[in-house]
């Protein structure tokens, strides 16, 4: 990993990945994205924010080209990272380029050791077994807990710990850009913050670029230096995660505060009526 700190304490300079106006497709008839545009500078985290179903989770498949399992496809636009188009790539290749998605839910290897799990994350790589110890080292040093359960079986593990755990085995195949699915579902207030606070130290100190898809506005626009809001399967709103912080409208609708105090969910929960950013 330490050939990607180099480029870690200044201001990202360059643009790692690209998504250009794609469509995706499910069972050849359910448009689900509609044109979906966005970057993620080098050494950045970008957030992607929305409530349930607005299309976030399929955005992140539609980069690690996860979508053909689910019966889903791009049908427009392009996916370019590098500057090179992967959205034909398989997985496994783009893996191999530097490309690692942590799903929505852990996905742990339940019947494996938190150990085993880890170095799942390694397949792909070819640099020999001293190398992947010092990352599995290093991932220990990141996540204490893991060291704890190295030896315990995932699916006897918490949630909190199966989360690094999936964080950790990304980290295992050295990757340039994580894209990261709803870390702080099911999780402690308390146990978001530690992974949020892990996944900041980890694109400061390693150098990681993060994308991130997360209902959780508050604390994804603390961590995140840029955010686009998705609804529909549209990006809505996009800006600097400090001004979308300061926006009334998200305070408003995604937020749940507003010029006047706290709104109730049977408030916001009416806010399109007033969405003055689509006027």
């Amino acid at each position: 990993m330490t050939q990607a700190a180099a480029a870690t304490n200044s201001a990202p300079s360059k643009t790692i990945l690209t998504v250009n106006n794609i469509e995706v497709i499910y069972d050849h008839v359910i448009l689900v994205l509609k044109g979906v545009s966005l970057e993620v500078p080098e050494g950045g985290i970008v957030a992607l924010l929305g409530a349930n179903g607005a299309g976030k989770s399929t955005t992140l498949k539609s980069i690690s080209n996860l979508l053909r399992a689910e019966r889903g496809e791009v049908t427009k636009g392009s996916i370019h990272f590098e500057g090179n188009q992967v959205d034909r790539l398989t997985p496994n290749d783009l893996v191999k380029q530097g490309v690692v998605q942590v799903m929505e839910g852990r996905h742990c290897f339940e019947h494996l050791t938190i150990e085993d799990n880890l170095l799942t994350g390694a397949y792909t790589r070819k640099d020999g077994r001293t190398a992947v110890q010092q990352d599995l080292d290093m991932v220990y040093d990141y996540f204490p807990r893991l060291r704890e359960r190295r030896l315990s079986l995932a699916g006897y593990t918490s949630g909190g710990e199966q989360q690094m755990c999936a964080i950790g085995r990304a980290l295992m195949s050295r990757p340039k850009m994580i894209l990261l699915d709803e870390p702080s579902m099911g999780l402690a207030p308390q146990l978001v913050e530690e992974i949020f606070e892990i996944v900041k130290k980890l694109n400061e100190t390693e150098g990681v670029s993060f994308l991130l898809a997360e209902q959780n506005t508050n604390v994804a626009l603390r961590y995140a230096d840029y955010g686009y809001i998705l609804e529909n399967g549209r990006v809505v709103l996009d800006g600097e995660a400090a001004t979308l912080r300061d926006n009334e409208d998200v305070k408003e609708f995604y937020l749940g505060v507003s010029s006047a105090g706290r709104k109730s969910f049977r408030d916001v929960k009416h806010y399109k009526r007033r969405k003055r950013w689509l006027a």
